[in-house]
This record gives C-alpha cells, sequence and structure tokens, in this order.
C-alpha cells in the first residue's frame, strides 16, 4: 500500500456506427492523477502536471512520435471497431 502508481490508459470512443466521430484518448496517470494525456482530437500532447508540461513540449517535437499517435486513431481504434461491429452484427 506504500508505494507509487503508474499506469496508461488508452480508450476508443464513438457513438456513430461508421466510427465518423471516433475519438482516441491515452492518459499517463501517477497515483490516480493524469499527468499527461493524448487526444486524437487536439492531436498532440497536453500536460496536467509540471511534469506532464515538460514531457508533452518534449513528446510535441517528436513529429515520429506524434504521427505514431495520431495513427492510432485509425490502425487500433477503428480497426478494432470494425471487427466487434461485425461480430455483433453476425450473431443478430
Amino acid at each position: 500500500a506504500n508505494g507509487y502508481f503508474n499506469s496508461v490508459w488508452s480508450k476508443c470512443i464513438h457513438s456513430s456506427h461508421d466510427f465518423s466521430d471516433m475519438v482516441y484518448v491515452q492518459n499517463y496517470i501517477f497515483n490516480k492523477d493524469v499527468v499527461v494525456q493524448f487526444n486524437s482530437t487536439v492531436g498532440n500532447f497536453v500536460g496536467y502536471t509540471d511534469l506532464g508540461v515538460h514531457n508533452a513540449e518534449l513528446w510535441n517535437k517528436d513529429s515520429n512520435m506524434l504521427q505514431q499517435m495520431r495513427a492510432k486513431k485509425d490502425v487500433f481504434c477503428k480497426h478494432n471497431a470494425e471487427i466487434r461491429q461485425s461480430a455483433i452484427a453476425d450473431k443478430t
């Protein structure tokens, strides 16, 4: 119980059947506080603590990292949502 907790949570959010409103969000969390967040709607990292602001500034300068993160909306979110939707549609 005495220690530190660090995690990364990735979420895909959508409400339309064609996934046109798909958003990819990745939160970097330390001790239950979001330190840095990437949101595909914003298109870059946003820091919420001093360390998070520092990391966001560094990561936003890395064009390769930004390109990979922006691609996750299609490569990760839409890809998996299409698989799940077809699996559900096949059963109805």
